[in-house]
């Protein structure tokens, strides 16, 4: 990465990260998602619109530094994305039940058709003879906190009003699929940690 920087608006992030001698960029309380926070660092930086920018959420701060990259690679080499992200398979039911845990869905290119906090697919042969469901199949897929963009993207991201699917979910991305615009999604090439959504999730 030519840059990191760590944009927040709670004070106490900025002191943590300027004690490991980090950078970071302060920004406004009035965000309602990481990718318009994004768009502030963008123009407070002038980064140009070509440039990839990826950006790790605040609760995956485990991933692997070669996802970082994997997802930054994926964008350049899927000339039809507007966005790429990652995703990990799910094995567990518990997991896939858990609306902390975004589920995500691709076609066979590996373009995401929609994310859900819900269990998507319903599987529902396999789960009406479970009581509660132990027991799920293959092909479930968790999404990862972490998005590959070019900087001219985020602008366009930005200029659209959030949606109602959007705010239903309390997912950011399904504004760019509301839009028509393609994400590619790949499975990660190193094993994440799981999402840190809870002080539960830390303690694990």
């Amino acid at each position: 990465a030519k840059q990191v920087i760590v944009a927040t608006d709670d004070e106490r992030i900025e002191a943590a990260v300027k004690a490991f001698g980090g950078e970071v960029c302060m920004t406004s309380v009035d965000h309602n998602s990481g990718t318009e926070r994004l768009a502030e660092v963008i123009d407070k930086y002038n980064i140009g619109d070509d440039e990839i920018i990826v950006n790790v959420q605040g609760d995956e701060p485990l991933i692997p530094p070669c996802n970082i990259t994997q997802v930054a690679e994926n964008l350049a080499n899927n000339q039809d994305a507007s966005m790429s992200t990652l995703a990990v398979k799910i094995s567990e039911a518990e997991e896939l039940f858990n609306p902390n845990a975004v589920k995500v869905l691709t076609d066979k290119t590996g373009y995401a058709l929609y994310f859900s906090r819900a269990s998507i697919p319903y599987d529902r042969d396999g789960w009406k003879t479970q009581n509660p469901v132990t027991k799920i199949k293959d092909g479930y897929l968790r999404h990862i906190g972490i998005y590959a963009y070019y900087a001219g993207f985020i602008k366009q991201y930005i200029s659209w009003e959030p949606t109602e699917l959007e705010n239903i979910e309390s997912l950011e991305q399904l504004r760019v699929l509301y839009h028509g615009k393609k994400i590619h999604v790949a499975v990660e090439a190193a094993e994440s940690a799981a999402g840190v959504d809870t002080p539960e999730d830390l303690e694990r």
